[in-house]
């Protein structure tokens, strides 16, 4: 008599973005979604959503979704360059977010290229969606938690360097952190080969 086969789980579809690649300071931070069925309602584009929003949703998603987080600091990101930066932390969401036996349907990842062939350790199908933060939910999902992430790590950061005014800018090169910059010179979280800093350590 033959034993009944075991059900497995479905493979995952997985909504991946990223946040924090063309600031001047801080890391670069992707996450990784696997919608649950309790998944909130109101996904969006983090752009479009409102700071009060964002913080319903990302507690929200984090209770009734499978996630993973993929962070690259400043200094790997001088190393390797921010587009090897931003593939590799997409890599690190993903790896984090699987666990050992998962199988994955497809890995869709917002813009217009892959980490498949370009990161060793990516070991999944992946399309990439241009704009797909805002027409896939699980992509718009991981925006949220990649911009949330982020932004807690630099409001951290901000009290350490409270110069720059990471809580309000978030390491982007506005006119109030490039003041900062010429004033102070940069920090160990700055990125040492991006122009702007560049030219001051240069």
């Amino acid at each position: 008599m033959r034993c009944p086969s075991i059900l497995q789980a479905p493979p995952l579809v997985i909504g991946v973005d990223e946040a924090g690649r063309g600031p001047l300071a801080g890391p670069v931070v992707a996450a990784a979604v696997a919608l649950g069925e309790g998944a909130p309602a109101g996904l969006a584009d983090s752009k479009v959503l409102s700071a009060r929003r964002r913080a319903v949703l990302d507690p929200a998603i984090r209770t009734s979704c499978r996630w993973g987080l993929g962070v690259v600091e400043a200094d790997e990101i001088d190393r390797i360059n921010i587009f090897a930066a931003t593939m590799l932390a997409m890599t690190r969401a993903v790896a984090a977010l699987l666990s050992q036996g998962d199988r994955v349907a497809m890995v869709l990842i917002d813009g217009n290229q892959t980490p498949v062939g370009r990161v060793p350790e990516w070991a999944w199908p992946a399309r990439a969606i241009v704009r797909g933060d805002a027409s896939e939910p699980a992509i718009s999902a991981a925006s949220i938690l990649a911009k949330q992430h982020r932004d807690a790590i630099m409001h951290l950061a901000a009290q350490q360097w409270p110069h720059y005014g990471w809580e309000r800018n978030a390491g982007y090169g506005t006119r109030e952190h490039l003041a900062a910059l010429q004033r102070h010179g940069p920090c160990p979280l700055h990125r040492r080969s991006f122009a702007p800093v560049a030219r001051l350590t240069g």
